[in-house]
């Protein structure tokens, strides 16, 4: 007998690296195949909407909360490296940084950057996550998902359709389950330097420990969305509780209980202004959910 926790009424902010967003009508935490394979079934047979959450990051959920089940992955863990010819499979549910560190210690070079990226597995193939010129694309050969209707898909990365911070998972509610990586073989303690140096980095040049949900806009290529914000003197300016990065001015933080409202207002705020001296409409990284 499966006996996943399923959880009525629950605060989301908990489950968002920005801290912000309301109730989940259900929710729930699976760890392996049985539990998840019991949810899907579960919302077929209640018939409501399904949600499905990662680490939280790139993610505004409305302050009303969201109706249906909240399937949240990250509990859904596990990484099998060859070392002999730089394959890796890993669970949906990994996190990002913990990929990278374990892909270093083992000597394969290719996810350095990847390091200070809050995000799960599943998160970063689903928004094509990277920095520093790379991206997870770069070294994905395939994935495997699960539909809301049980049924089970192995992609190929070339088939995702993968763009800047794009792939078409986007416009797919469907559960990444794994993820396969070929990554180079190269020397490890030097790779662990360069991993660390760029953790370094991160943690010099952006918020790395407030509530945030990582970079709001997409850069405007070959332009920076930050240096944008940032040459209008908007560092610091609040809507709310909510504050433009005084670190990273393509951070937004939660600064003093913001809603996501006033996380909205100030987006609008920033488009506005930066729509208005430069004519560039930014758009935004982050999805939103429940609204």
């Amino acid at each position: 007998m499966n006996c996943i926790q399923l959880e009525k009424n629950i605060s989301l902010s908990n489950f968002t690296t920005w801290r912000i967003g309301g109730p989940a009508e259900w929710i729930a935490q699976p760890k392996n195949m049985e539990e998840i394979k019991y949810l899907i079934n579960w919302i077929n047979k209640k018939k409501i909407p399904c949600n499905i959450l990662g680490a939280g990051s790139n993610l505004l959920i409305n302050d009303k909360g969201i109706k249906g089940l909240s399937l949240c992955m990250r509990n859904f863990k596990g990484i099998h490296i060859d070392k002999n010819n730089g394959v890796i499979d890993v669970l949906g549910g990994e996190m990002l940084p913990t990929l990278a560190r374990k892909a270093a210690a083992n000597g394969l070079h290719g996810l350095e950057w990847a390091v200070g990226i809050p995000g799960t597995i599943g998160g970063a193939v689903v928004m094509n996550a990277g920095a520093q010129e790379h991206s997870i694309s770069d070294y994905l050969e395939s994935i495997t998902t699960l539909s809301l209707k049980g049924e089970y898909k192995m992609i190929k990365g070339k088939d995702l359709n993968f763009g800047y911070r794009h792939s078409l998972l986007q416009d797919e509610n469907l559960i990444v389950l794994s993820a396969r990586l070929k990554l180079v073989s190269g020397q490890a303690e030097i790779i662990r330097q360069v991993t660390n140096e760029n953790l370094n980095h991160r943690l010099r040049t952006q918020p790395y420990k407030s509530q945030t949900c990582g970079s709001v806009f997409r850069n405007p290529e070959p332009l920076k969305a930050a240096k944008l914000i940032e040459e209008l003197g908007l560092k610091g300016f609040r809507c709310g509780g909510a504050e433009i990065s005084k670190i990273h001015s393509n951070f937004i933080i939660n600064a003093n209980n913001a809603s996501a409202f006033d996380v909205i207002e100030l987006i609008k705020y920033i488009q506005k202004r930066v729509f208005d001296s430069y004519g560039i409409l930014l758009e935004t990284e982050v999805k939103q959910c429940g609204f």
